[in-house]
This record gives structure tokens, C-alpha cells and sequence, in this order.
């Protein structure tokens, strides 16, 4: 909801660009860097309540940015806000500690397919509150939606312990967040820093330095924040690798179809030309475009779990990078209209929902079920990755070709945006098919693992 007010923050706030580019990059930073560590304490100690102060947190921050009469509170609140993101891998988590197995893909895809359902929304939502009220509005409305969120979790998710005394490793947490924080500063500030700059180059020199003294130090731990079982292995590399992928091919999509609806195709251009390509549509049916696609992910979630059980892991999530890339070429050829961008996106959705369903669900056969939250925070974070990897890249094609005597991108620039969107994405699927072997391929569980997951105070088992 925050992405379409930022001119209307930055105007509001009197403040400038940069400073307003910060609404988003500090809660990717702050998301990044305490996601493995919230993930890592659900699995040792619990989930439910790790998820319940993780939204009291983000409850917090919201009131926060909404009551925020600058733009320096307003991007506290937003970092605080940041820690959000670790309630996808403990929902994950608990889904699997609480759902019998024929349950469990299922579920987990469609817990994946509203992540989408819910951005697509937010941006239609967030186009309407800036349209026609206050942008206080947005973050009122996202408290309400977290408090409801607050008692059903309260009420209904079961409290199940992991019964592990395996310690909490601090100077892990402290270097991942250090590592995580110095390279998506880096790719973040790369574009307006320039990425041969001085800047630019020192953050991703510190973020090698300290990411060699983290694997140093996490070889050393008795308990590893990233332990090898959840980042390492062929298969699970895979897995990681195509969060990653995803996330560029999706955050593509997000800055590229509205910017390209946005753009005026009779708008006049020095010489008495015109522009030629676009809709001139206003924020709220920008966002209304990428609706479809994003409500798609809600049914096709659940279908990624259907497609392992029939057929594998494998050829679910290369299935779905390849029908990203369908969507992806067909917008290279029909583009025309309103009509054509929500049809090509509703393609990319579909095979979005299909990667999104089945992540989980290969995370979750390949790793024991202690570990589950920790390795989705991992893959979490990945793809947070690969978002402002898309972005980034989005942003430098789009400034890199203009029409002459303005700053509108050229159609070409799209283009070959939609194009290299195929092209990764089809590298996605690649690296599903010959890197992922199997879809149960799983870990040895304890025997106390194992009967806990059967005694949980109020799981839906009993």
C-alpha cells in the first residue's frame, strides 16, 4: 500500500527523493537482517508466540508511521515495521507443525499464493487512499488488518515447542544482519550512487569481508544461526536459487507494468511528436492491471501442491518459471491496451503462483521439522533479494533509454526489460529441473520431534 503514496509522502513530508526512497529501503534492510534470527527463535522456542510479538511489533511501527509527522519518524517506524517479513517462514512453520501431511502442501500453497493476492491488493487499495484521502489512511488501515491478524492467531494457532536447548547464536545473527544490510545498501543506493562509485564498491567489499567471517564463525558455533542443513545440499541450493530468481522476475513486473500504463501515449514531445506507447491511467488502475494476475496466485497455490503429489517437485516449480516466461514474451508482442498488459500479467501470476506453492512445500521435505522456519527465512530473505535485484535492474533499463529531448523511457526500453524478465525466468526453470532431484528427499527426525508434532495444545489433529 506504501509504494503508490511515495511522491505524495515526499511532497507531504517536505522532503526530497532520496530521503523518500528510504520509506522502502530501510524496511527491506530491517526485514533482511532480523528475519533468520526471528525464524531461528520460533523454531527454538515457539512459533506462535514469536509470530504474535513479531505483529505486535509491526503493529507498533504502523501506528507509528501513521501518527509520523516527519520523514525521519516516519522511516524509524518503518524499520521497526520491517520486521513483518519473518510471519511468512514461521507461518510456514507452523503449518507444518500443526497440518496432518495430505494437508500440508496444500496448505502451504495457499498460504504462499496470498502473499501475492495481498501485494496485488495493497496496491489497488494504496492507489485509492492517495487518490482520495489522507495517506495517514494507509497505515490505518494496516493496523486494523494486523490486529485482526493478532486474535486469530491468538485464538486458533496452536503453541507447539520445539523442546531444543540448543543456544541462540548472537554473533551469528549480528554478522548476517551486518552482511545482509551492507549488499542490499549497496544494490539498493547502487543507481543513484552510481555502481562504480566509491560508496557502491566499499559496501560490497564490507559485505565479502563479513560475510568470510561469518562462515568462519558459523563453522566454529555448536548451533549455527545458518546451519549447513538449511542452505546446503544440491537440492536445497536449488531451492534458494530459484527464490532468488523469482523474486528479480516479479519486482520487474511490479516497476515496469505501471510505469508503462502510466505513461501517456498522446503526450506531445518536442518536434510535435508523440510518445506512442501506454494508457495514461492514474495510480489506482495501474494497480488495478496487476490484479488479476496477483489474484491468481490464490488458486494456483494450492494447485503447486496437487502438481509435486502427481508429479515432482521439479517439474512443478520449472513448470511455473516457464509459464512466467510465456507471460513474459507475450507482453513483448501485445501491449497495446489495458486489456493486453492484465492478460499478460495474469500468465506471469499463474506460474507465479505455481513457484510461490511449491518453495515451501520442497523446503519442507528437505528439511527436519525444527529447522523448517529457520531454512524459509533463509529462502525469505533470498528472494527479498532477488526483489531489489529486479528492481534495481527495472530502474537502470528504463533510465538507460530515453526518447530524445525527454526523460520518458523509449518502448524499447520495456521491451527488452520483458524480454531479459523471460529470459531469467526461463533460467529459473532450468536451474529447478537439473538442480532439485526429488521432492521427498526427507531429513531424519528425531523421535521428540516427531511425537510433538502430534501434541500441540490445540492442533487441529485432536
Amino acid at each position: 500500500m506504501v509504494v503508490p503514496a511515495l511522491h505524495v509522502l515526499q511532497v507531504q513530508l517536505h522532503t526530497t527523493s532520496t530521503w523518500s526512497a528510504w520509506i522502502l529501503s530501510v524496511f527491506l534492510l530491517t526485514s533482511a537482517a532480523s528475519t533468520p534470527l526471528l525464524s531461528k527463535l520460533g523454531d527454538r522456542f515457539s512459533k506462535r508466540k514469536v509470530l504474535l510479538l513479531v505483529l505486535a511489533t509491526y503493529l507498533i511501527g504502523t501506528l507509528g508511521c501513521a501518527a509520523a509527522g516527519s520523514i525521519g519518524v516516519l522511516i524509524g517506524c518503518r524499520a521497526l515495521q520491517g520486521v513483518s517479513l519473518a510471519a511468512l517462514p514461521l507461518s510456514f512453520g507452523i503449518l507444518r507443525d500443526a497440518l496432518p501431511q495430505h494437508r500440508l502442501r496444500s496448505g502451504l500453497g495457499l498460504v504462499s499464493g496470498t502473499i501475492g493476492v495481498g501485494a496485488g491488493i495493497g496496491l489497488v487499495v494504496g492507489g485509492l487512499v492517495v487518490d482520495h484521502q489522507s495517506w495517514r489512511w494507509l497505515f490505518a488501515i494496516a493496523a486494523v488488518l494486523i490486529l485482526g491478524a493478532m486474535g486469530l492467531v491468538a485464538k486458533y494457532v496452536p503453541d507447539q515447542r520445539s523442546g531444543s536447548n540448543e543456544p541462540v547464536d548472537v554473533p551469528g545473527a549480528v554478522l548476517l544482519a551486518l552482511v545482509l544490510v551492507a549488499l542490499l545498501l549497496a544494490l539498493t543506493k547502487g543507481t543513484s550512487w552510481g555502481w562504480a562509485s566509491t560508496g557502491t564498491l566499499a559496501l560490497f567489499g564490507v559485505s565479502v569481508v563479513l560475510l568470510a567471517v561469518l562462515v568462519v564463525t558459523e563453522r566454529r558455533s555448536v548451533a549455527p544461526l545458518i546451519d549447513p542443513a538449511v542452505v546446503a545440499g544440491r537440492s536445497l541450493l536449488s531451492v534458494h536459487g530459484a527464490a532468488f530468481v523469482f523474486g528479480v522476475v516479479s519486482f520487474v513486473f511490479y516497476v515496469l507494468l505501471p510505469a508503462f500504463a502510466q505513461t501517456a501515449a498522446d503526450q506531445r514531445l518536442p518536434g510535435g511528436r508523440t510518445v506512442g506507447y501506454g494508457m495514461g491511467a492514474d495510480v489506482t488502475v495501474a494497480g488495478l492491471l496487476l490484479l488479476p494476475g496477483s489474484l491468481a496466485l490464490l488458486p494456483t497455490g494450492p494447485l503447486a501442491g496437487l502438481m509435486q503429489r502427481l508429479t515432482s517437485a521439479r517439474a512443478t516449480l520449472a513448470s511455473g518459471f516457464a509459464v512466467m516466461a510465456v507471460g513474459a514474451i507475450s507482453l513483448c508482442f501485445w501491449n497495446g491496451n489495458g486489456w493486453q498488459l492484465a492478460a499478460g500479467y495474469l500468465v506471469v501470476g499463474i506460474g507465479s503462483g505455481l513457484v510461490l506453492g511449491g518453495i515451501p512445500s520442497v523446503i519442507s521435505d528437505l528439511t527436519e521439522a525444527r529447522r523448517t522456519a529457520t531454512a524459509n527465512g533463509v529462502n525469505t530473505v533470498v528472494r527479498t533479494a532477488g526483489g531489489v535485484v529486479g528492481s534495481q535492474l527495472a530502474a537502470a533499463l528504463l533510465a538507460a533509454w530515453h526518447i530524445a529531448g525527454s526523460e520518458i523511457p523509449t518502448r524499447d526500453a520495456f521491451i527488452t526489460a520483458f524480454w531479459i524478465a523471460a529470459a531469467v525466468a526461463a533460467a529459473g526453470g532450468l536451474l529447478c529441473w537439473a538442480g532439485i532431484r526429488s521432492s521427498t528427499i526427507p531429513a531424519p527426525r528425531t523421535p521428540e520431534v516427531a511425537v510433538q508434532r502430534h501434541q500441540g495444545t490445540g492442533s487441529p489433529r485432536q
